[in-house]
């Protein structure tokens, strides 16, 4: 057992590190109160070839894997500067598109989300559904060799800077009455698709949108892999968003340690640096253990993606974990400035506000610990 990092994810850490680090934290917290896209910093990494780092050479990406993606939004956050969207177009929507589309898909699709000029975001959340996939109302019936697309979707990030939707839509029923599911690349700019903002109370760069599907027709060459194959397909994708967003949540809290441990330094009160007392010390080392350890969970969550290995369990505590220590770390951040906490010249308070979204999705941890006690422990299920 080996827990060196590679020189190759070492050169890969500082690169993109040097990227982020050209926008600092109060490029993130401007941009998030004002809720605007982080064009900039997204075009830079594109450039430099870190958006595709997991899709196939052919199609103009790095040919690696979740644990270079992952490293990819660790670091950017860990400068101050998470990306959301880096968990939809290139964990969810490059993988399903890069396993299960067809070579035509794989060369309209695949190079642009790589270089970072299209992007794809993702469309399953339904406001009645919740974690209850198989009950998605939204459905598409076959015309002639089209499909048409009915429905409604709920909390989709970042429609507005999409070129195209992978969306998941119920094509038939099984014997047990459950949806069968399949997926379709829809673009944003369809007759019919309707997308409305859906104000929030978090500050983020990226909007929130309800999706109203109202006739949308798309060309039976939209659909991603098989019909009715659509479930197995989107847990191709879930596995890493939940990883990537694990990812996010360690570089935050790496983030958000690193500005404390200045501050506690650097400020003194009675002549002496408050990082010397312990009621600010040790809340912060407790953090700093917490973000280590959810950093190696993530590791081996991705490293098992990456060998195909099944990864639910660990993609999922991973998840949790580091969901939990950026909470706590920016919590321990914003305590150890005191009122400067929530002072804007500061800019904590959008990191929280991700975090603490990142609790909840992509998927909230009352899920993760359902899923644990049903697959790890054996337990009966409870939903």
């Amino acid at each position: 057992m080996d827990f060196t990092e590679t020189d190759e994810a070492s050169d890969l850490r500082a690169a993109v590190g040097a990227i982020a680090s050209r926008f600092d934290g109060g490029y993130y917290a401007e941009h998030a109160r004002n809720g605007e896209p982080l064009h900039e910093l997204w075009s830079a990494l594109g450039g430099a070839g870190f958006l595709g780092v997991n899709v196939a050479e052919e199609y103009g990406g790095g040919g690696g894997g979740l644990v270079e993606l992952a490293i990819v939004c660790e670091e950017i956050a860990a400068k101050g500067n998470p990306i959301l969207l880096l968990l939809v177009t290139a964990a969810i929507s490059a993988e399903v598109v890069g396993e299960f589309g067809t070579d035509e898909q794989r060369k309209q699709w695949l190079p642009g989300m790589a270089d970072g000029s299209i992007k794809v975001v993702f469309a399953i959340t339904e406001p009645e559904a919740g974690s209850n996939t198989h009950n998605l109302s939204t459905h598409a019936v076959r015309d002639g060799d089209d499909w048409v697309l009915r429905g409604t979707k709920y909390y989709i990030s970042g429609v507005d800077e999409a070129a195209a939707l992978l969306v998941v839509a119920r094509t038939g029923r099984d014997d047990d009455g459950r949806g069968k599911l399949s997926l379709f690349l829809v673009p944003t700019d369809a007759p019919g698709l309707v997308a409305t903002p859906l104000p929030v109370d978090v500050m983020l760069p990226e909007k929130q949108f309800t999706l109203h599907f109202d006739e949308v027709r798309v060309p039976g060459e939209n659909m991603v892999g098989a019909e009715g194959e659509g479930l197995r397909q989107v847990f191709r994708g879930l596995n890493p968003e939940r990883i990537t967003g694990a990812a996010l949540c360690v570089g935050i809290a790496r983030h958000a340690l690193d500005v404390a441990s200045r501050y506690a330094n650097d400020r003194k009160v009675w002549n002496t640096p408050i990082g010397a007392h312990q009621g600010v010390a040790h809340p912060l080392a407790r953090a700093k253990i917490e973000t280590e350890l959810a950093a190696l969970m993530t590791q081996k969550a991705a490293w098992l993606h990456d060998r195909g290995q099944p990864a639910g369990e660990a993609s999922n505590m991973a998840k949790y974990a580091a969901a939990e220590a950026a909470l706590a770390a920016i919590d321990a951040a914003m305590q150890t400035h005191g009122g400067n906490g929530v002072a804007s010249e500061y800019g904590l308070l959008p990191y929280w506000g991700l975090a603490r979204l990142l609790r909840i999705a992509p998927v909230n941890r009352e899920m993760i610990l359902n899923y644990v006690a049903q697959h790890s422990l054996g337990l009966p299920r409870s939903y």
